[in-house]
């Protein structure tokens, strides 16, 4: 139990039904209910994956929680990633034995307790080029089998990732088509976690976290932080007020340092470019280019399933004022399609490149580091005394670490009495077996968006054939899930449908075409009664 004496919900019990939805009017409630009420147990700033990771970490607790962010879930860098649940590969290659290990555990948890309907195992192809000398070609596969010990060190089923493996020449061409056929010698195959749509992965925390009595606010800005809340403005009224916490967790990632004095950030940006999946062909898995002259670097060529492919990605170093929405600059979209010309059969042309988005890594500033791909990413939880907590740094497939973590240290700073952390074994919103996944009675693609909610939004098409259909020709989002999202998932507008509940956004043209069909939507769908979720 709290300090407020709010009862920790029983282990095991699922939430009432509808308790995970979040909608305007919810929203409009609970920050009437919130602002000038009573001191909650943790206020989080921040809802990307960390911040709506921590709000369900201390909710699960038991903990009166009231979390905010000034734009939408998964506004910021969460959304902005390679949609890689990383087993921590990469961070072998430099001796992070501590980091690598916790990436695959983490991977583990989200693959087979957590998440498993959002992620699940994806193949990619490092193909043998003559660009690629057998001494890196070694070293890559050495790796491969460093990061298939890591998994069992994880203790990640054989099941949920399989064993790398030697490919022909043929087996590699099969597998990578794409690929110049011209002096290949064959391919390495591997397997890594890939989430469906990362900013998927922060609704369904934030929505976990709202069943487990979380306020969950978005479009709420905070001005000034303290240790005994923060004052905060409602983005969509202008109107000012407080919210009393007896901790606050920080957790606004690269704009951490706006609100708490002394963090060091130095962003780097991840860019990303997105192709049409014809450009391209078949791509039955993804693909590892290795950056010519670099001995540990790739760039990933990632089939997305929706008709489109990602491209990525880059790591340079950010100076001066951080955007809220970073652009892709060319110099980038140069490099990445330079790496790709590499390889493939037929050249991709800045003609080809539909969309580009970028991220901006919160690592933490470190005077002794040289190039930002050099930094680590180990993650970072700083008290300043007064009750305020900022955790940063990290990456995505670490959130949960980084919640518990943070919610740990808010719990010491506030002299808070909390039972232990739950997150490893709590299911998200939608979770279930793999074995009850398959057995639902809705597509696979919307079983892999939305888990076991997966039959009520077909039901929903199907009670309403007009939203049955496509949003837009050629892409597999239905007028239902949008509905679906204004009901359940918290979308306030258009932005929130095109830009984060669903990608249509990432391809300016696909947002334009849709733009009309999603209008309609909002002023038809919004007070219209609706069945609750699975």
């Amino acid at each position: 139990m709290s300090r407020t004496g709010s009862p920790a919900p029983p282990r095991g019990a699922s939430p009432p039904r509808g308790a995970s939805s979040l909608s305007a009017a919810r929203r409009a409630r609970e920050l009437a209910e919130a602002v000038g009420g009573p001191a909650v147990d943790v206020l989080v700033v921040g809802l990307g994956a960390t911040g709506a990771g921590a709000a369900l970490d201390a909710a699960a607790r038991g903990l009166t929680v009231a979390a905010v962010d000034a734009h939408d879930l998964a506004f910021g860098t969460s959304r902005w990633s390679s949609k890689l649940i990383h087993g921590g590969l990469r961070y072998l290659a430099s001796a992070q034995f501590d980091v690598a290990h916790e990436s695959a555990v983490e991977r583990g948890l989200l693959m087979e307790r957590t998440a498993p309907h959002l992620v699940h195992a994806e193949p990619f192809v490092l193909p043998l080029t003559p660009l690629v000398p057998r001494g890196q070609a070694a070293l890559a596969w050495a790796g491969f089998r460093a990061g298939d010990a890591l998994r069992l060190a994880a203790r990640t089923a054989r099941a949920t990732l399989p064993a790398p493996r030697r490919l022909s020449a043929a087996e590699a061409r099969h597998l990578a088509p794409a690929v110049r056929p011209e002096g290949l010698r064959g391919g390495l195959l591997s397997w890594d976690g890939k989430v469906t749509d990362d900013a998927r992965l922060v609704t369904a925390l934030a929505r976990t976290a709202a069943a487990h009595g979380a306020r969950v606010l978005t479009r709420v800005r905070a001005l000034r932080l303290t240790g005994r809340g923060a004052v905060v403005r409602d983005e969509l009224t202008g109107e000012e007020g407080e919210i009393r916490a007896r901790t606050v967790v920080n957790a606004s990632g690269v704009w951490a340092g706006r609100l708490v004095e002394g963090i060091r950030i130095r962003p780097s940006r991840g860019t990303h470019l997105v192709l049409r999946s014809e450009r391209l062909g078949a791509l039955p898995a993804g693909l590892h280019v290795p950056v010519p002259g670099e001995t540990n670097r790739f760039v990933l060529v990632l089939p997305q399933g929706d008709g489109r492919v990602y491209v990525g990605l880059t790591d340079e170093p950010v100076e001066g004022d951080l955007p809220d929405v970073p652009a892709a600059p060319e110099s980038d979209i140069g490099f990445l399609l330079d790496v790709l010309g590499c390889v493939l059969d037929t050249p991709v042309h800045r003609g080809d490149v539909v969309g580009a988005f970028a991220g901006l890594r919160p690592l933490l500033d470190s005077a002794d580091t040289g190039r930002t791909s050099d930094i680590s990413r180990r993650h970072a939880v700083v008290g300043r005394g007064d009750g305020v907590v900022t955790v940063v740094g990290g990456k995505l497939t670490t959130y949960r670490r980084m919640a518990q973590d943070a919610v740990d240290a808010a719990v010491t700073a506030g002299r808070l009495t909390a039972a232990p952390c739950r997150t490893a074994r709590l299911p998200l919103v939608g979770a279930a077996p793999p074995r009850t996944l398959r057995a639902l009675a809705a597509p696979r693609r919307l079983v892999r968006r939305y888990g076991t909610e997966a039959p009520a939004v077909q039901a929903l098409a199907t009670a309403h054939p007009h939203l049955a259909g496509p949003v837009l020709e050629g892409h597999p989002v239905t007028g239902a899930e949008l509905v679906w999202a204004l009901r359940h998932e918290g979308a306030l507008d258009e932005d929130d449908l095109l830009d984060r509940r669903t990608r249509l956004g990432l391809v300016p043209d696909d947002r334009d075409r849709a733009l009309p069909a999603v209008r309609r939507l909002l002023d038809g769908a919004r007070d219209r009664p609706s069945p609750g979720p699975s």
